[in-house]
């Protein structure tokens, strides 16, 4: 099955159908008269240097035989050796390059093409050789000419053919610049709208190039002096004396003069379909701008191109409608000249209706147009088998009318070709189109069973090709039994074809063609396939991009599963840069390191045998601006300047703003200074200037990516001497001593001094004193030191600028002082009052201004520690500063210690120092709580006693009343037992506790006090020991066999149980360990009952954990892993207990280790087998 894929685009559909129309011919195998299928050119322009090769091919049935006329008789080229004719072809070829002149064989060729139905004639071919003619020899005249003059140097190239392409260069092969003064005209010559003296040069040098001999002609260089008006003047000059006159004219201004064409009119013919240019030169000073018009109207839009300098008017494809007149208008600033070209477009033949090939059966009838237009109109003539109609044979079937031949009741003999000639004076059409008598039963020409695939709702064109005399019927069918297709959802062509204007998914299927007429019947099927479109569902979306990033487009399609894509990607349509940073993946393209050239439209491409789809996305790189260039400085004046310059490329993000620096290279070369900045839309700014400075200045252009580089520096400008406009800031009258008043001041920077010789007029006076100013003149400085003044009085200080040209504006005026000298006397009348033990104020007079002698700061308050009153020891005294500012005269003294004794001073601050200490203020602070005891020791453990002993606090602040002990049991689940408390006296340091239960553990709080109130406490915990008869007891029943058994029955008992638990652990399911967990969270903190009382939660004070992990068995006797080991050994006592000498135990508790349990403190109750049944029990 042969496989068709229709196009998709109108274009295509429409170039595809006008291919099948055209494809309706006579098949081969029937016989039929020629028909001219190729022919060389009417006007045919070949190189003299090689081979003549005249086209002439046909074809026909039987196949036609060839002969050529030459200037109108026959050529006979069997008697020229030098010419050929191809096999089986009408095609001539001359052999020039053995020895044929090409200038021999000039003249109008003519081919026939003749079998038995008729003959056929090609077109005149008008066979001309290409030349190339030398330039003669002139002698050329150096051209002098006045600055200013208009100049045309003329090229006059030889006449060749094709007329040569004309250009101008110099002696090194470069093309010569041109320009709106400067430019070549149509006809080659070069045209000065004014010469400047840089045209003086001696090598203008006219080309020709001729295309065809690939040759290139020159004239000889031509010399061009352009005098300017200052060397003419020193010409005349030297030829004169010195009492002659002499002077030439300066440059004038000229107003506009054409130079081409001349006159104030002029008339211009042109083809049809050709090009139109029209030109207009002109002289002038300055240079004349050209424009054009046409009167009436318009000039024609999309057609109409300005070329040189729109010296020249370009229309391409005229028609009639393009005639009128077109005026071009020179114009400089002194006025205008206008030239009017009235143009006429004419018209060589063209075809309206062309003859066409006629088939008819015996019997039938039928016609041939030709119908031509032109301007002139054209005449229209008839000739049968290359012959005139009016002297051919006669056939009674036809019967000529004008530009249409009749045919009625044609027979075979009727078979002929004819000629159709339309011509006028700017040329001729000529046509052939036979007409053919034939009796033949329907064929079809499109294969069978061919296959077509289309894309749905895409148009689809199914062929059937088909010959027959008479012309056939065709009808379509589509499917097997399917009936006669009609409707407005198919077109039926003339040559056979259907059409299915939008197809869709059901449109697939099996198409019958039948051809029938009244000799026979013939039917063709093909096929028709409908595919998904092509899609591109993520479209390439538009990227703005820095450079030197990274960016990614994406293509991401959906396709027909039966057709394969391809992607192509194009920039600015066309191939994508052969370069490695484009990387070209499945569904995207990615741009390494982006760069300004990789700006523009990238466009995806999906290709498939049926469809194509595209879409574009813009790319924009974008970077900081190009520096500005070409900065100029215009309007000079004293104070002010204006710089003007050129944006750098903005390079995509538009500038915002420009910043101007400038660089003082008198004063600070090198350095460059902000200025000031304009928006980005201003490209002028008038500066500011100040005297006496060299300016530089240069432009940073800013957009949102970044500043750019700075542009080159302006050309200097070197401000004029003035006195100063300012005088220093910042002045200041500090003395630095009792008897001196140190004036300073900021000196003004180099461009402040206005000019040279920059100093400063220092002037002083005492305040409030009736004295004159006392002035001096120092160099450029920024300090004068005053001696002798008295001590910090007022002074009003001035600094005034001057340099050589005069003084600044008066100063204002600033007030100082003389030196300060230290406080003379102590502040008075210091009280203190204690507020509570750690708190006191005092309060004192302040010191009369006058003693201060300076700028008062603030007092200070000295204070020491002296004793503890409850410690009649001295320890070293550290004193404490307390600074307050201003003229206060109390403050507050924080963090004292209670009960003890203080003592104070107070003394005035200046700048200079501390005045005298005021006398020493005793106060004393009153108790407060005492701190805890320095230690707690706990020794001599026995069955029912422990002996305590502790230090006094290391802070007691104040008298000891007494000391309190509380303590209270721990039970072996760490729940604490009633609390007992015990007052102990001051004076006591050790204390025995009796009648205590053995084997106990006790946990003991131990504070101080004063007539104030209780100190903070230290805990410990301690345990008294077990009766050793009780212990030799379980020793042993541990040695009975009954209670081996017992125990070892216990053990497998315990073996069982875990076995059970893991087991029913890993099934997930609750166990009874899991049930209590359930319902308590914690088993060790459950309240239960004991024979001595009700235990409540026991916690640290503050860490609040227990003091083991071990606890009593739950009373489903479920055990916990981590509670079957509970006893004593756990506490650290049995038989890893240890003691010191004294019966201590080793690692003391103290108040700071509370929160650690010591190990091995923590019970003594043996571990016995006993024990370990009342673990279960």
């Amino acid at each position: 099955m042969k496989k068709m894929s229709i196009p998709t685009s109108k274009t295509s559909l429409v170039l595809f159908l006008c291919q099948i129309i055209s494809a309706l011919d006579v098949p081969l195998d029937l016989s039929q008269p020629p028909t001219i299928t190729q022919q060389s050119p009417k006007d045919y322009i070949v190189d003299p240097r090689e081979n003549i090769v005249i086209q002439c091919e046909a074809k026909g049935k039987p196949p036609p035989s060839f002969s050529w006329t030459r200037n109108g008789t026959h050529f006979d080229i069997d008697k020229d050796a030098q010419v050929t004719m191809k096999p089986n072809s009408g095609t001539l070829v001359i052999n020039i390059m053995n020895g044929g002149k090409a200038e021999a064989y000039e003249g109008v060729y003519q081919c026939t093409a003749r079998n038995e139905r008729g003959a056929a004639i090609s077109n005149n071919i008008v066979i001309r050789p290409s030349r190339s003619p030398l330039w003669t020899k002139e002698k050329l005249e150096p051209n002098h000419v006045r600055e200013g003059d208009s100049l045309v140097l003329h090229c006059r190239p030889p006449v060749g053919l094709p007329p040569p392409i004309i250009f101008w260069m110099d002696n090194a092969f470069q093309r010569l610049p041109q320009s709106e003064r400067v430019s070549q005209g149509l006809n080659g010559d070069l045209y000065f709208s004014n010469v400047q003296p840089e045209d003086t040069r001696e090598d203008y040098i006219c080309y020709a190039r001729f295309n065809h001999t690939q040759t290139i002609q020159q004239k000889q260089p031509i010399s061009v002096k352009v005098f300017s008006m200052d060397s003419l003047n020193d010409t005349i000059a030297a030829n004169l004396s010195d009492t002659d006159i002499y002077g030439a004219k300066p440059v004038t201004e000229r107003q506009p003069v054409l130079l081409t064409p001349t006159g104030s009119t002029s008339t211009k013919v042109e083809l049809r379909g050709n090009v139109l240019l029209l030109e207009c030169i002109a002289a002038g000073l300055p240079t004349p701008v050209i424009r054009w018009i046409k009167e009436g109207g318009e000039l024609p839009a999309n057609r109409t191109f300005f070329e040189n300098f729109k010296k020249t008017l370009k229309i391409i494809d005229v028609s009639e409608a393009d005639s009128g007149n077109y005026k071009c208008i020179a114009r400089n600033t002194l006025g205008s000249v206008h030239h009017v070209i009235s143009v006429t477009v004419k018209a060589a033949p063209y075809w309206i209706t062309a003859p066409r090939n006629l088939v008819l059966s015996p019997g039938e009838d039928g016609m041939l147009i030709c119908r031509a237009n032109g301007n002139p109109k054209p005449s229209i003539s008839w000739l049968t088998n290359g012959v005139p109609i009016a002297i051919a044979p006669e056939d009674p079937s036809r019967k000529v009318d004008g530009d249409t031949i009749i045919f009625s009741h044609v027979q075979e003999r009727s078979s002929a070709v004819y000629q159709c000639n339309a011509s006028n004076e700017y040329g001729y059409l000529l046509a052939n189109a036979f007409v053919n008598v034939l009796a033949e039963p329907p064929r079809i020409l499109t294969p069978a069973n061919k296959l077509y695939q289309v894309i749905s709702d895409s148009p689809a064109l199914l062929d059937c090709a088909y010959f027959g005399s008479p012309k056939p019927e065709i009808e379509w069918f589509k499917g097997v039994k399917g009936s006669i297709l009609r409707g407005n959802e198919y077109i039926f062509h003339d040559n056979g074809t259907l059409e299915i204007p939008v197809a869709q998914k059901n449109s697939a299927g099996t198409y019958t063609c039948v051809a029938r007429n009244e000799l026979g019947k013939i039917q063709n099927e093909v096929q028709l396939e409908i595919k998904d479109p092509t899609m591109i569902i993520k479209q390439p979306e538009y990227k703005v991009i820095q450079r030197y990033g990274q960016v990614s487009f994406e293509c991401i399609i959906k396709h027909d599963s039966t057709l394969l894509p391809t992607v192509t990607w194009l920039k600015d349509n066309d191939e994508l840069p052969d370069d490695e940073r484009f990387l070209v993946g499945k569904d995207n393209l990615t741009i390494m390191n982006v760069t300004d050239k990789d700006d523009g439209t990238y466009t995806c491409i999906v290709n498939t045998t049926l469809d194509s789809v595209s879409a574009s996305a813009v790319l924009t790189v974008v970077a900081r601006p190009n520096p500005p260039f070409d900065l100029e400085l215009t309007g000079q004046l004293e104070r002010s300047i204006d710089l003007s310059w050129i944006p750098g490329d903005e390079n995509n993000s538009p500038i915002t703003n420009f910043v101007i620096e400038y660089e003082d290279a008198l004063h600070e070369p090198g350095v460059w200074h902000y200025q000031t900045e304009v928006p980005g839309t201003q490209t002028t700014v008038q500066l500011k200037l100040s005297p006496y400075v060299n300016y530089s200045f240069r432009v940073i252009a800013v957009n949102k990516i970044g500043r750019s580089q700075p542009s080159e520096p302006s050309e200097q400008y070197l401000t004029k001497s003035a006195s100063p406009d300012e005088n220093p800031a910042n002045v200041q009258g500090i003395g630095s001593e009792p008897d001196n008043l140190v004036i300073t001041w900021e000196p003004l920077k180099g461009f402040q001094s206005n000019g040279p010789g920059l100093q400063y007029k220092v002037s002083w006076r005492q305040k409030d004193v009736d004295d004159e100013w006392t002035s001096v003149i120092v160099a450029n400085v920024s300090k004068y030191i005053v001696s002798g003044t008295p001590t910090f009085v007022p002074y009003e200080v001035k600094v005034q600028a001057l340099n050589d040209l005069g003084y600044a504006p008066e100063p204002s005026e600033v007030i100082g002082h003389s030196g300060e000298d230290l406080p003379m006397v102590a502040p008075g009348n210091v009280q203190v009052h204690v507020i509570n033990s750690t708190l006191a104020k005092v309060h004192w007079d302040p010191v009369p201004l006058k003693t201060v002698r300076g700028h008062l700061q603030g007092y200070k308050v000295y204070y020491w520690k002296v004793q503890s009153l409850s410690r009649r020891s001295r320890r070293h005294i550290e004193k404490k500063i307390l600074t307050f500012r201003g003229n206060k005269t109390f403050g507050m003294l924080p963090g004292l210690e209670p009960y003890s004794s203080y003592k104070l001073n107070v003394r005035v601050v200046n700048g200079k120092g501390e005045g005298p200490a005021s006398p020493d203020k005793v106060f004393k602070t009153p108790e407060g709580v005492p701190s805890s005891p320095s230690f707690l020791k706990i020794t001599n453990p026995t069955l029912d006693s422990l002996t305590l002993e502790w230090g006094s606090p290391t802070h007691p602040n104040g008298v000891l009343t007494s000391y309190t002990l509380k303590f209270q049991p721990i039970n072996n689940t760490h729940e604490l037992g009633p609390l007992v408390e015990i007052r102990i006296p001051a004076n006591e340091s050790s204390l025995i506790l009796k009648n205590l239960n053995y084997s106990t553990r006790y946990k003991f709080y131990f504070n101080a006090q004063t007539s104030v109130g209780s100190g903070s406490q230290i805990t410990e915990e301690a345990v008294t020991i077990m009766d050793e008869a009780m212990a030799s007891r379980q020793v042993d029943i541990a040695t009975q066999g009954w209670f081996i058994g017992l125990m070892c029955a216990v053990a497998l008992l315990i073996l069982i149980l875990l076995i059970v638990c893991f087991i029913r652990r890993n099934k997930g399911g609750k166990y009874p360990v899991k049930e209590k967990e359930d319902a308590h969270a914690d088993p060790e903190i459950q309240p239960m009952k004991e024979d001595d009382g009700t235990f409540g939660e026991y916690s640290d004070a503050e860490d609040h954990k227990p003091l083991k992990k071990g606890s009593r068995t739950p009373s489903d006797r479920t055990v916990k892993k981590e509670d079957s080991d509970d006893s004593l050994v756990d506490y650290g006592e049995g038989v890893n207990g240890q003691f010191n000498e004294d019966g201590s135990f080793i690692g003391q508790y103290s108040g700071k280790k509370e929160k650690e349990p010591a190990e091995g403190n923590e019970s003594s109750e043996a571990p016995s087998p006993v024990n370990a049944m009342n673990s279960f029990v």
